[in-house]
């Protein structure tokens, strides 16, 4: 059961609060995730505020298992939410995972742990808390003299020696469902909020001779709530950490953790380096052996093995194929794909284009809308005249062309296999295969013309001088 119809009043937005996106995805997003690789199936999801919003999104959650809904109508607290899952869970019988959607740092590996020392333990409720150096805002665990849970005080209603206390509730619970519902029914909102705290099911189920337990989770930061913007960022770090930490540990070397970004959406493959100041996101794939240095960012961009891409790329729903050398400083726009070994350089502009294997681009050339064959070399400067201020057109380059710098290919046009067009060309018919198209006039040198102009300035700038006294 994941909790996720707060207001979220702090986040200051007009999304709702478990759908800002932390580590690629949305917040509550992370939390199913979690929640279905801990084993837990169905998931339901109470929803209250913007709650068409939050369903909206998780009808399309791909990861498998099934997602129903809850909706909280009066946001009444905790245990409300809590009771707002009955319906969904009518026929249900056995342990329940309670998580909280805007908890999204908190990995499966503790939700599992959760679950297996609840069962150990034969408690009707376990709690995961965490030791905090300033508790702060948080719910105490209070415990008896024998270190049993004897009751978890929310920090409003909490005495000044409650107070004191560093170990804290988390928010996350696992129980056995029939015996925490009928505690449920009993709450009353005696409390300075005047809400129905899932807490006090705690005390209730132990004054019923229940037992009530405790799972202590190492990082109190993978448990952190986030309730505002300093919040999101806070977990977006705990989170960064975990994606490359898993990274590394499947033999991807990042050089400078504190200065990289990748989503927790991203696949890097084994034996691939990434530089200082790389951000990949989305659905981004790169195989293995492949550099990633520093100032690039990929977003939803698959790259080949043994691909090397400089400094300062931006690539973007586009494919990269195998050894292929991209950069620096080039854009591939939606729509770009790139064949096996091919060359995209120094300020390389492309959108809509696919190059065949071994084709090379190598400096400061827009290539839109254009289909590119195997082999092909364009020169500097090229520019392919894709759109008419009303349509874009299609430029050919079929195999093996070469393109000298400073050419335009104004299209509709094709360049036929093998063919040449010589540098400083304005090309707006198709070329046939093997032919040379060149459309330079010819060059006129006029003899003397530059002494002459330098003695007409020098002239000039006498006359000026003799003016001026």
């Amino acid at each position: 059961m994941i909790l996720a119809a707060g207001e979220g009043t702090r986040m200051k937005s007009e999304t709702a609060k478990v759908l800002h996106r932390v580590a690629g995805r949305p917040m509550v997003e992370h939390v199913l995730i979690a929640a279905r690789q801990a084993g837990a199936d169905p998931s339901v999801v109470v929803v209250g505020v913007q709650g068409s919003q939050v369903q909206a999104r998780l009808e399309k959650f791909d990861e498998g298992g099934t997602v129903l809904f809850a909706e909280q109508k009066k946001r009444l607290g905790t245990g409300d939410a809590v009771m707002a899952a009955r319906a969904a869970l009518s026929r249900f019988r056995g342990d329940v995972l309670i998580l909280c959607g805007d908890v999204p740092a908190l990995p499966a590996s503790a939700l599992k742990t959760l679950v297996k020392e609840h069962r150990k333990s034969g408690a009707a409720l376990t709690v995961l808390t965490a030791i905090l150096d300033d508790p702060q805002g948080y719910g105490r665990i209070v415990r008896d003299g024998e270190g049993r849970i004897a009751a978890i005080v929310e920090h409003k209603d909490a005495t000044t020696e409650q107070r004191r206390i560093a170990e804290i509730n988390t928010g996350t619970y696992c129980a056995d469902w029939k015996k925490l519902l009928a505690v449920l029914e009993e709450i009353r909102p005696n409390n300075a909020q005047g809400e129905y705290y899932l807490t006090d099911a705690v005390k209730l189920l132990i004054e019923k001779g229940a037992r009530a337990s405790a799972v202590v989770h190492g990082d109190h930061r993978e448990a952190m709530g986030v309730n505002g913007r300093r919040h999101l960022a806070l977990v977006g770090r705990v989170m960064r950490e975990q994606v490359l930490g898993r990274l590394m540990d499947r033999g991807v070397t990042i050089i400078d953790p504190d200065s990289t970004f990748i989503d927790a959406t991203v696949t890097v493959g084994r034996d691939t380096t990434i530089y200082p100041g790389v951000t990949l996101e989305g659905e981004t794939r790169i195989g293995k052996h492949c550099v990633v240095h520093g100032g690039t960012r990929l977003r939803s961009v698959r790259v080949g093995n043994h691909t090397v891409v400089l400094d300062g790329t931006i690539a973007v729903d586009s494919k990269i194929g195998a050894k292929c050398q991209v950069g620096p400083y080039c854009h591939l726009r939606p729509g770009t794909a790139l064949g096996d070994e091919c060359k995209v350089g120094n300020f390389v502009e492309t959108k809509k284009c696919s190059l065949g294997k071994g084709a090379k681009a190598s400096h400061l050339s827009y290539l839109g809308d254009a289909v590119i064959g195997r082999g092909v070399n364009i020169g500097a400067g090229t520019i392919t005249c894709n759109y008419d201020g009303v349509n874009k057109h299609q430029t050919i380059l079929e195999d093996g062309v070469f393109i000298g710098s400073d050419t335009q290919l104004v299209a509709p046009v094709t360049v036929g296999r093998g063919a040449y067009v010589g540098a400083g060309s304005t090309v707006t018919e198709n070329v046939p295969n093997d032919a040379l198209a060149i459309t330079r006039v010819s060059q006129r040198n006029i003899e003397g013309w530059a002494e002459r102009k330098r003695q007409r300035m020098a002239r000039e700038k006498k006359r000026r001088a003799k003016a001026a006294k």
